[in-house]
């Protein structure tokens, strides 16, 4: 039987520089404001049937709000009246305060909560779910198709338009296409798998983690004024952190945990019993423990890339997650991927046709991949700080805190507006270079 045609969308026939955006996460929607105010066109293609509702608690550092004020002035504006911090008011500027998860948290060794943060920097964070919904609000609806789980990315030559193949059996054509499709998407495969196709998959952790959101007054009763401010409860081979969201109206809670052996669930998910999840932080605090009260007992596993030796194929580039999956111990993941967006738009803002993507992809990489994936490096590392598995600091929580107050300064203090001047003479002279061999 014949099948029917397959529908194509995008720009195919159009003079104007199209490009295809692949999944609508957080690097995918700040691309597309990004994009938007550079005027360059595009079509952001989603998985699912509506914008995504789910998550949870997001923290961002300095340079994370530099680059969300450099997209668009209104995206820091918005962001400002959804985002939460530490409710203490003289404690701003600390990024999270360090004790024992044990019972008592350490009192009984004479601990005292031990702040890391700087002067520069300002605690912040918002659920998830605000986050994309204001983020969404500055993309025009007209510029996104839903349900569009790509299945193939071909790109046959440097003149000829990407076709990329839906799961519906729909097509679209680009005269590019980014990757915001997450750790595991596909578009990994298409700009890596010819070129280093043991770099394609990503890699474990070796941790797991539990998630919860509980409302700010009851975890107040449970932790008192430990509640109200950015916490990292530690441990040995686990640790628990919390902080405030939703205008300081609930409490994020992430329980973190160290496996010795690889992940094998088929799944990246494992649903357990409730009284196993408890059992795998049976040592911490008491008051601690009863947060879990309100997380679904499902362990997520952490996956992360840290080694993508290129970012870009052709005319198809990595963005984000997909480039760069991250652990969530440096809380710097979704500040990569606003960093990218912020590179990648202004670069793509100076290309005039298909001809001078390649170029906009190699300043892309040359600028952003060194400092991602530093960050991925040292996001792994400060994992075993938490857990106090790290080879030379071990138990000495002292050390670690003072580790902590130095680690994260590079990351939060970070001249952006120097990136993208950087990456715009490095474009022009690639332009003109390639322009002086015609």
């Amino acid at each position: 039987m014949a099948q029917p045609a397959a529908s194509i969308s995008g720009q195919a026939g159009s003079d104007t520089m199209h490009i295809a955006i692949v999944g609508a996460g957080i690097g995918g929607l700040a691309l597309a404001i990004g994009l938007t105010n550079r005027g360059v066109s595009y079509t952001l293609y989603e998985s699912a049937a509506q914008f995504s509702a789910v998550g949870a608690g997001i923290g961002l550092g300095p340079n994370a709000l530099h680059a969300m004020e450099l997209i668009d002035t209104r995206f820091r504006q918005l962001y400002n009246q959804i985002s939460s911090g530490n409710l203490t008011p003289n404690k701003e500027h600390i990024a999270m305060e360090v004790l024992y998860a044990e019972e008592g948290f350490g009192a009984k060794r004479g601990w005292q909560p031990a702040p890391f943060g700087a002067e520069f920097y300002t605690r912040t964070s918002a659920h998830r779910r605000d986050l994309l919904e204001i983020m969404t609000s500055l993309i025009p609806q007209e510029r996104v198709q839903f349900n569009k789980r790509v299945k193939h990315i071909n790109q046959t030559g440097e003149n000829s338009k990407i076709i990329i193949t839906f799961e519906d059996g729909s097509i679209a054509e680009a005269d590019a296409v980014i990757g915001c499709d997450g750790v595991k998407g596909p578009t990994r495969q298409a700009v890596l798998g010819t070129l280093y196709p043991d770099k394609v998959q990503p890699i474990f952790s070796g941790k797991y983690v539990y998630r919860s959101i509980v409302p700010m007054e009851d975890a107040q009763r449970l932790l008192g004024d430990h509640a109200g401010d950015a916490k990292a409860f530690v441990s040995h081979k686990k640790n628990i952190m919390t902080f405030p969201i939703s205008r300081g109206t609930e409490l994020n809670v992430v329980a973190i945990k160290m496996m010795d052996g690889p992940w094998t669930h088929p799944q990246w998910t494992k649903d357990v019993t409730k009284e196993e999840m408890v059992a795998d932080f049976a040592e911490v605090d008491q008051h601690l423990l009863k947060l879990l009260d309100w997380a679904k007992p499902l362990q997520w596993s952490l996956w992360h890339h840290p080694d993508t030796p290129t970012y870009y194929n052709g005319r198809i580039c990595l963005l984000g997650d997909s480039a760069h999956g991250t652990t969530p111990h440096q809380a710097a993941g979704a500040g990569q991927c606003l960093e990218d967006s912020l590179i990648m738009s202004h670069i793509l803002g100076l290309a005039k046709n298909r001809s001078e993507i390649t170029h906009a992809f190699q300043v892309y990489d040359s600028i952003r991949r060194p400092r991602a994936q530093a960050v991925v490096t040292t996001s792994q590392e400060a994992g075993t700080l938490y857990t106090f598995t790290h080879p030379q600091l071990g138990t000495d929580l002292a050390e670690i805190v003072a580790n902590l107050n130095q680690r994260f300064l590079w990351i939060w203090d970070h001249d952006l507006k120097a990136d993208i001047e950087l990456a715009r003479r490095w474009f022009i002279a690639l332009v003109q270079m390639s322009q002086s061999r015609l």
